[in-house]
């Protein structure tokens, strides 16, 4: 997890990734402002649809799942219905079963992100939940994510 003000100044265009979301009235909570609670929601879609369309991955029957080990949320400027959203997904760190994501939170329209945050996947099997390596397919998908740099 990166210094919340680095986190701040990230832009469009460090994230390959993107899914839009329209927010809904129960999205807010009695401040008018999107809950922190949904943003946790917010990450999860972007990830899970990432898994499933680009790293064949199923969480349905795939025999080896991503459990959440952590998790993060900076907040920068609220958002609220009916905003329409464009989540920016890019992996942070991609270990042997593990794997860090980072999600920028984006007003439609705007390059500044409203809030970053993330979450890591421990890949483990779906029976014995015992640590497992990412599968070849499923790291070549995520790897697609990573930042140029770290891609060396």
């Amino acid at each position: 997890m990166s210094d919340p003000q680095a986190l701040k100044r990230r832009e469009r265009k460090q994230y390959p990734f993107f899914l839009s979301y329209r927010t809904r009235w129960i999205d807010n909570d009695q401040y008018s402002h999107i809950n922190n609670s949904v943003y946790y929601h917010l990450f999860d879609s972007i990830v899970n649809t990432y898994l499933i369309k680009h790293a064949h991955l199923s969480p349905s029957s795939s025999p080896y799942i991503g459990l959440v080990v952590s998790s993060y949320c900076h907040f920068f400027s609220p958002l609220s219905f009916p905003a329409v959203l464009d989540l920016g997904l890019r992996v942070t760190s991609l270990g042997k079963s593990s794997v860090s994501y980072e999600v920028a939170v984006f007003e439609e329209g705007r390059d500044i992100p409203s809030a970053v945050g993330g979450y890591t996947h421990v890949f483990v099997d779906r029976i014995t939940r015992k640590s497992a390596p990412i599968t070849a397919e499923t790291r070549d998908g995520l790897a697609r994510l990573l930042p140029a740099a770290a891609k060396l």
